[in-house]
């Protein structure tokens, strides 16, 4: 893919996105869910699947949705109600650390920046972009496995891991595209362009696509 032709490619994703299910982090969002829900969401979701993820995050707010609730609640509590996702034990011990990080530091509301979010308990740099844009919309470019495997075969960039990604696509993505380019990526790398034999033949962007390191297709 031609830089150039970033807008047309991101244009047909913005039009095809809705016929696919997007991550449940997005539709917390649109939901205008607080910042904090949403980032307990997120660090819920790694390595989980989003079904698995939506159910959790239902479960543990319905119980605690401000930090301060949720400090009321035992380890055992929140790992018993955030079953099964992976890592649940782990997860819930750093729930609990954050939310006393949150209210300790910064009166149980989380931080808007990136370095503040990046100094809690457990967050990288994939939760803490997906806050930004998804819990403040400000901008940030937030990288999994599926924007990273797409941004490559795309050609758009050509990098090792997610954090050279994301920092290769701070230097070329158009501003204007960051705060949905997870979303469109995630929706489009689970639906169609997916990472083993993704759906070549039915992509809405295949004219664009060199289909770097892609060995069978369908």
């Amino acid at each position: 893919m031609k830089d150039r032709d970033i807008d047309a490619v991101i244009s047909i994703l913005k039009e095809e996105v809705n016929k696919w299910e997007t991550p449940i982090v997005t539709h917390l969002a649109r939901e205008k869910r607080s910042p904090f829900v949403i980032l307990i969401s997120t660090l819920l979701s790694l390595r989980t699947k989003d079904e698995t993820t939506a159910a959790a995050t239902a479960r543990l707010i319905r119980q605690a949705a401000t930090p301060a609730k949720m400090l009321t609640l035992s380890p055992e509590t929140v790992a018993e109600a955030i079953y099964p996702v992976g890592f649940y034990r782990n997860k819930a011990r750093t729930i609990l650390a954050v939310s006393r990080e949150l209210m300790d530091r910064y009166h149980s509301q989380v931080p808007d920046t990136l370095e503040q979010l990046l100094a809690l308990p457990g967050v990288g740099r994939k939760t803490a972009n997906l806050v930004l844009t998804l819990g403040f919309n400000k901008e940030g470019i937030c990288v999994d496995t599926h924007v990273h495997r797409i941004s490559n075969r795309l050609g758009y960039v050509s990098t090792k891991n997610p954090e050279q990604t994301e920092f290769a696509l701070r230097e070329k993505l158009p501003t204007k595209y960051w705060k949905d380019y997870n979303t469109l990526l995630v929706a489009f790398g689970r639906r169609i362009c997916r990472p083993v034999s993704p759906f070549c033949s039915i992509c809405p962007i295949r004219a664009y696509c060199p289909r770097i390191g892609v060995k069978t297709s369908r």
